[in-house]
């Protein structure tokens, strides 16, 4: 599965995030270093549980494609 990132330089360091998954950031020297630790950061926020309180419920919402579209 592929997420939205933003990478940029700023200074002598590379920073980024994913678009997708809020709180997977990086910072690395390199571009290809940050793309990197924004894909371990992803596998390792996908990897963690979900911890489910009595009586909750876990549902997907659906955005219709013409609004995904909208953004590009």
């Amino acid at each position: 599965m592929k997420y939205r990132a933003v990478v940029k330089k700023s200074d002598e360091w590379w920073i980024g995030w994913l678009v997708d998954l809020p709180g997977v950031n990086a910072q690395e020297r390199t571009r290809a270093a940050v793309l990197e630790s924004l894909r371990i950061g992803a596998e390792d926020m996908l990897a963690t549980g979900v911890p489910f309180e009595p009586d909750a419920e876990m549902v997907a919402v659906e955005v219709p494609d013409a609004v995904l579209a909208a953004q590009h």
